[in-house]
Parts: structure tokens; sequence; C-alpha cells
């Protein structure tokens, strides 16, 4: 890759360093996709991270952040476009912050993503030749979100507003439609906002901490159809939404519930921690691996759940359950795996720090006649050593434990206390590569475990994240 000089239009040195600083401008060839999004080429041996690339491309880039082994840059002009370089769906998909990839096609996000997890378990996990599958494609690359959540502002003209924030920036992408969400949402998002609009609802400014309304939120029963419509409000009480939800439950069939949550804090979390119904009930219904669920306006519920369900199908499969097994799933949450997972084993136990999600599981065991599992409320890593006071067999240990951590993945204590137990198997759900690598090295490196088996699954199209699941054996 040699550097350029556009015509004149950029400033470039006639010597390699004098190329490598800020502003010069230089040829990459875009080889990979990395975790954040970024194309990755290379420059004289050295890494330029530009975003909107895509592998395939020959690109005119400007350094605009310059360290000795890599460089951020930005996309002047696309010299030679990749065959997997295609057009967008979405009219603003070159300035929402939502999607990353939509200009790539989705063969290409799909082996840049097995590539992520390959090279983060050889990397950080120091596995070798990683026993990793073809990755679980979504069903459906667009449409796919059963959930989405929109900032709210007004423009200049004091419309009021829904969308994505600008990548890199707070300055809202307004939209009325969304090709990543389900599009039996998209009708409520336009005319909510008019709605909004025509109420005189005041819209929260979160720079001066004034005004109401701060989100929108949708959820969708992908098979049920069901929809659940939560404003986020950072105060209490909003003028006359009792008589615009009955409206809302009016018009829209599928609307079974307007909730709203109270938010007064100045924070980036979107929900706060009380949320009423306002009209209609609290929650909708959906069906996933064959059970259903009751879900809620803070429930935490996989956005692809066609995916999960491919996901959670191929555990199963590579676990061989015979129906003797006694599980045990950390970081259950609502028991969205445990409870599938509970028909095909003896006994299983979720565990859980959030009592809210803990309150739901245990009704969605009622709701779906499960007696052999039970819920615990607390965190993983007093819970976990203290099995038997859950309802464990004394003298037992469980065969199978299932870690769905957060992105930080498991504290070190989590994973001290699987190799004093360990459980024959234990499968890590995970949604950051980096992270699962970190953890399962400490596994296999105690000398008790063997990873068998690296799934990866794609359940964000058209953005950088990837879901993978990893099996470990104990030897012996």
């Amino acid at each position: 890759m040699s550097a350029t000089n556009g015509q004149n239009k950029y400033p470039v040195g006639d010597r390699q360093d004098e190329n490598w600083q800020q502003g010069c401008a230089i040829e990459v060839a875009i080889e990979d996709l990395s975790d954040t999004g970024d194309g990755v080429g290379r420059y004289e041996g050295r890494v330029v991270f530009v975003p909107d690339a895509v592998p395939g491309d020959r690109l005119l880039v400007r350094l605009v952040r310059v360290k000795p082994q890599y460089a951020n840059g930005k996309l002047l002009e696309v010299l030679e476009r990749s065959p997997n370089r295609i057009r967008p769906h979405c009219i603003v998909a070159d300035k929402c912050g939502g999607c990353q990839w939509q200009s790539v096609a989705y063969s290409a996000q799909l082996q840049a993503k097995q590539n992520l997890v390959t090279q983060a378990i050889a990397r950080i996990g120091g596995i070798e030749n990683p026993p990793v599958e073809t990755i679980l494609p979504s069903p459906s690359p667009f449409g796919y979100r059963n959930k989405a959540t929109y900032p709210l502002s007004r423009s200049s003209l004091g419309k009021v507003q829904a969308g994505y924030y600008e990548k890199n920036s707070h300055h809202l992408v307004n939209i009325n439609q969304c090709p990543v969400q389900d599009p039996r949402l998209n009708p409520l998002l336009a005319e909510v906002k008019q709605d909004i609009q025509e109420r005189g609802w005041s819209i929260y400014n979160e720079t001066e901490h004034r005004g109401n309304l701060r989100h929108l939120a949708l959820q969708i029963g992908r098979r049920t159809g069901q929809i659940l419509l939560t404003l986020v409000s950072a105060n209490r009480k909003v003028m006359d939404i009792e008589t615009q939800a009955e409206e809302w439950l009016s018009r829209y069939p599928d609307l079974v519930g307007v909730c709203l949550n109270y938010n007064p804090d100045r924070t980036n979390a979107i929900l706060g921690e009380e949320t009423r119904c306002v009209a209609g009930q609290p929650y909708f219904v959906d069906e996933f691996a064959g059970v259903q669920l009751q879900l809620r306006s803070d429930t935490f519920f996989q956005v692809n759940p066609e995916t999960a369900e491919l996901l959670l199908e191929s555990i199963a499969s590579r676990l061989d359950l015979q129906g003797t097994e006694r599980l045990v799933d950390a970081y259950c949450g609502i028991g969205t795996f445990t409870l599938p997972l509970a028909k095909r084993v003896k006994q299983a136990i979720g565990l859980e720090i959030n009592p809210a999600a803990i309150a739901i599981a245990q009704e969605n065991a009622r709701l779906n006649g499960l007696t052999n599992v039970s819920f615990h409320e607390g965190s993983v890593e007093k819970l976990l050593p203290q099995l038997e006071s859950l309802g464990l067999p004394e003298g037992e240990k469980p065969n199978i434990v299932l870690l769905d951590p957060p992105r930080k993945g498991c504290d070190r204590s989590v994973l001290e206390t699987l190799i004093q137990i360990a459980p024959q198997q234990i499968v890590y759900i995970s949604c950051k590569p980096a992270t699962l690598a970190r953890d399962l090295k400490i596994l296999c490196d105690s000398g008790i475990y063997r990873l068998s088996f690296l799934q990866p699954a794609d359940f964000f199209p058209q953005t950088s994240h990837v879901e993978a699941v990893a099996i470990l054996v104990a030897e012996g």
C-alpha cells in the first residue's frame, strides 16, 4: 500500500515516517473488520482502523489519530469497491449509530464475526486451533429485533423526534422506521411521536435536566404479536396519559399494555427503578423454545429470539441430555434458557442477582407447569458455593453449569468455585469474545477442563456484536 496525494488534496510526506502523521492521506486495503465495527487494514506493517469500510475495499484514508503501531483513519474516497460492499437498506445508515455494517454483505458480516471469535480464543485464550463451528446465521438479517428503545428530543422547529444518536455524538437522527426492528413496530413509532406532539408533552433536555419524556420503548412478541409500549419520564405524572393510553389500546389491536417508567436521575441508564401500568396489562406474552414467557418493559430478553432458539438447540444437542442431569444456570435472568432446559433435565436451579427477574422467572415456571426448577436471588459469587442449601441433594454436584454473564465476564471467584465444584460440563454463553477467551483460559489452565465445542451465533445482524457459546468438558 502506498501513500497518495489524492490529486494534491491531502498532505503526504516524502518518507514513510512522514506519511504516518495526523492529517496525512494514505491508501489502505481493508482486510477484516474489528469488534468495534471498523475496517482493519495495514500500512507498512502497521494497523489502520477505518469506519464505514468493507473487507476488500481499497481506500484513500486520512489519518486522524496516530500511534506508533496503529492509527485511526477517516474514509475520504473509495478507490476500489469491494465485491462485499452493498447499498444500505436504511436511508440514514451513513449517519445513524444504531448499525455499523449495513454496507457489508451479510456473508461477509458472518465471516468477520467468525474471525473475531476464533482470533480472540486463540490470541487471548491461548487455545491453538480452537474447535470453532460455522457461525449460526440469523434467519432474518433485517426486521429481527423484538425491542426498540428510542431517545426523544425536539428539533430546532419544535417537532418531536425519536431515533438513534449519530455516530460518536449525542445528535439525534430522527427516524420513522428502522429496518432492523420488527416491521410491525414501525407504524407505532411514527404515529406515537405525532400524538406526543399534539398532546404538548414536554421533552427532556439532558443538558439542562429539564422537561419530561426521555425515551419511547416498544416491545413485541415475535410469535404472539403482542406489543407493550413504555414511556420513560423524568416526572411521575404526565398530563392525560391515561386518556392517551386508552386511545392507543383502541387504535392498535395488538397493543396489550402501556407503561410509564420513572427515571429522574442524571444518568445514561434508560430505565429507572419504578414502572407503573397506565392502561392494559404490564406485560406481554411470547413463546420461546417451547415455553410461554411473560415479559415486562424492564425484562432482559434476547432481542433476536429466533437465533437464540437455534443456539439453545445447538447447546442441548451437544450436551446430549438424558433427563437425569442436574443443571445450574448462573446469571439466569428471567429463565430464558433455564426453563426450556428444565424440560429436558431432572433438576434445574437458576441464580440471579436481580429480584425483579427472579419474580418473573418464578411466575413463568408456574405458567409452564415446571416443578423441577427453582430460582434464587443473589449474586452468583455468593450462591454458587452454597448449592446444597438451594436444593441440590447433599453430596451431589451439578452435572452442568450454564454461565451467561454480562459483557464483563465472570468474576474470578466464580471461576475458582467452578474449578472446585468441577461439574462434568460447563456451558459458557458470551456476547463479548475477549472476556469469554479470558475466562476460558483460566478454566482450561486449571488442568481440569478442555474446550470441546465453540459455536458463534449472529444475534445482531448489521452490527459488530457477536454471541458465542463454549462447552468445556472435565478431563478424566
